[in-house]
């Protein structure tokens, strides 16, 4: 009983998601002796559902994929699990199966609004008795409630997507991430380093006159485009990037671990996909962007780097993507010396 109450209060003491999902597989593995739990995220991208893990544990260490710089893992196919296809049709908290290695395995989809967006997965060699399984829901009952409190204070009430609080803390932590890693220290080798190094990138994504929209359509069909926008940015990026919005009518982008004509790639089809994108009664929207890419820089050089390509981009035609390097190796912008005194935000 101690050892329950104590991951209870760990669990309810977090403020983060990251930090919960890590709580409550520390919980099921120790006090249900699991072999191994992982958490997994259920994301739609391009109309297709796929399954994703996001903290497990390996050994006695909790990982995450978010601190993996280099983890590119777009997630299976949903329909590779029929089973639990069928167990969420069927609205069920708990489905049972053996592994091809004789295992147990529970998987345990959580429901929040009626959704699944998490299923938790636990595997044990031996079968589950009735107080373990008991056990387990508690548990999970604790999860899901703090899970929609933390939902609730990360989230845009309006569009969905993470806010701008949210972008702060996780920001932080990439950029922590990013120290870490070996990379380019200067302006000069960043601006010549090959297309084809891994790095992460922050775009800035501003929707074009939209002020002309409120003032000719009115405020609800402005927010409906903030929505429909906002939709096109959980389609367009995959489930590793983390998509913000910053306030108004801008948007920021974090896209992770890619190369430079990739991140292009990815914006410029954003783009696109706005573009082409019928809204009702306003008819066509385009966007501007600008990218910059995540160095050892502070992160308010950083987002600014991202903004000034974003500025150029609207007086010089909208509706385009720009790239902040590409903009001062080509005298379009001068670059500025960082001032390491500004703090974040």
């Amino acid at each position: 009983m101690e050892a329950l109450l104590k991951h209870l209060v760990d669990m309810t003491c977090q403020r983060d998601h990251v930090l919960l999902d890590s709580s409550v597989v520390s919980a099921l593995h120790e006090l249900v002796d699991a072999r191994q739990v992982r958490v997994h995220e259920i994301f739609r991208f391009r109309n297709d559902l796929f399954l994703r893990p996001r903290v497990w544990i390996t050994g006695d260490k909790i990982v995450s994929a978010e601190e993996m710089l280099d983890n590119e893992t777009g997630g299976e196919p949903l329909n590779t699990y029929p089973f639990l296809v069928e167990g969420i049709k069927q609205r069920k908290n708990c489905i049972e199966r053996v592994n091809d290695a004789g295992e147990h395995v529970l998987w345990l989809p959580v429901w929040l609004n009626d959704k699944v967006s998490t299923c938790i997965e636990v595997t044990d060699p031996t079968p589950y008795n009735g107080d373990t399984l008991h056990m387990i829901d508690g548990i999970l009952s604790v999860y899901r409630n703090y899970q929609a409190i933390l939902d609730y204070s990360e989230r845009d009430s309006l569009t969905g997507l993470l806010n701008r609080k949210t972008f702060d803390e996780k920001f932080s932590k990439l950029l922590s991430c990013a120290m870490l890693e070996s990379a380019p220290k200067d302006l000069e080798e960043r601006r010549h380093a090959h297309d084809g190094d891994i790095r992460q990138w922050l775009a800035v994504v501003d929707i074009d006159h939209f002020k002309r929209v409120n003032d000719q359509f009115g405020h609800l069909y402005g927010d409906e485009v903030l929505i429909l926008v906002a939709n096109l940015l959980r389609s367009s990026f995959r489930a590793q990037d983390r998509v913000f919005r910053f306030g108004g009518e801008e948007f920021v982008v974090l896209l992770r671990s890619t190369t430079l004509d990739d991140a292009r790639r990815i914006f410029e089809r954003f783009r696109a996909n706005v573009e082409q994108h019928e809204f009702p009664q306003v008819g066509k929207v385009t966007v501007s962007i600008g990218f910059a890419s995540i160095s050892t820089e502070s992160p308010v050089v950083i987002l600014g780097h991202a903004d000034q390509a974003l500025y150029y981009a609207k007086e010089n035609g909208r509706n385009r993507v720009c790239f902040y390097d590409e903009l001062v190796s080509s005298g379009e912008l001068h670059s500025e010396v960082s001032n390491d005194t500004v703090e974040f935000f």
